[in-house]
Formats: C-alpha cells, sequence, structure tokens
C-alpha cells in the first residue's frame, strides 16, 4: 500500500502508510494510551511489522511544534487462501479521539485488504466498548456472533464482518 494523505476538516493532514520498525517506541506507547487491558506486546508489534501475512497501519500528523506523531494505527492478518482478513486491532490516540481519526484508519485497513485481495472483513469488539460498536455498524459492519468471556477481564466480544 502506497502512503496516502488525506486532511479531514478541520483536523491536520493525516498520513496513513505502512509501519516500519522505527514506529515501534510510538506504536507500544498508543498501545498503552488506547488500551487498559488486552494490550499487544512489544513483540508482537514488532512481528506484525515484519510478517508478510499481516499489515500494520499507521496514521501519522505534526502536532502543535511539527514533529510528526503517531496517533492511530490498525493491525490486519490474513490466512494464505482465504479471502476474508481480520482486523485485530485498531487504535487511535485518546487525545485524538473524536476527530474521525477512526474512520480514517478503518477505511485504510479496508483498503489494505482488498488490496491483499480479501472480499470479507472480520473483527471483535468489545461489548462495552460503545463507540467501536457505532462507527461499525454505521460503517455496514453486521454482528454475527457473541463470545463470552473473550478479554482477559471477562468482557464478551461481539463479531462483525462486512463484505468489502
Amino acid at each position: 500500500m502506497s502512503a496516502t494523505s488525506i486532511s479531514p476538516d478541520p483536523a491536520p493532514v493525516v498520513e496513513i502508510r505502512p509501519a516500519t520498525l522505527a514506529d515501534l517506541d510510538a506504536l507500544v506507547a498508543l498501545e498503552h494510551a488506547a488500551f487498559v487491558g488486552d494490550r499487544a506486546e512489544r513483540r508482537a508489534i514488532r512481528h506484525a511489522i515484519r510478517s508478510v501475512s499481516m499489515s500494520l497501519l499507521v496514521a501519522i500528523t505534526s502536532d502543535e511544534a511539527g514533529q510528526a506523531t503517531l496517533v492511530g494505527s490498525a493491525t490486519l492478518e490474513r490466512r494464505r487462501g482465504s479471502r476474508a482478513a481480520r482486523l485485530s486491532s485498531i487504535a487511535v490516540s485518546p487525545a485524538r479521539s473524536g476527530l474521525g481519526l477512526g474512520s480514517l484508519v478503518l477505511d485504510a485497513a479496508e483498503a489494505e485488504a482488498r488490496a491483499h485481495g480479501c472480499t470479507r472483513l472480520r473483527l471483535e469488539v468489545r461489548a462495552d466498548n460503545g463507540a467501536g460498536i457505532r462507527l461499525y455498524e454505521r460503517r455496514g459492519y453486521s454482528r454475527f456472533a457473541v463470545i463470552p468471556d473473550y478479554y482477559e477481564d471477562g468482557m464478551e466480544a461481539w463479531r462483525y464482518v462486512k463484505t468489502l
């Protein structure tokens, strides 16, 4: 996937591109800022960056001082022979929530899945993640299963799928 620039109003320009190892520290920091539990470990993030069957996308924008800042990410998993990809993680910096970054990152994840020949995108979301559920349902995802006791704190997961 080539880097793309998307400019939502009135937010600054956001570049979405594949992650590199140079992004590793910022990705670990985002994981800790965005999630209370069930965080990906550093080695899992490193694996996703290097994997040929995974895509890890990052959303970059400039902060007030003009420094490039990682503000979002999405991790996609693919299996050989399958036309379905799995969105295993999507994260937006809590300091940037409400600016439409989740939609931008989801758009990029869907485009990445299509670029790899996938026709469906699946995901799990915490049953208590109202913002995530609203985003996925507004974007045409359909809930098809509930998985009890999925997260480390016992919360159930709702499984969603979308035809791309």
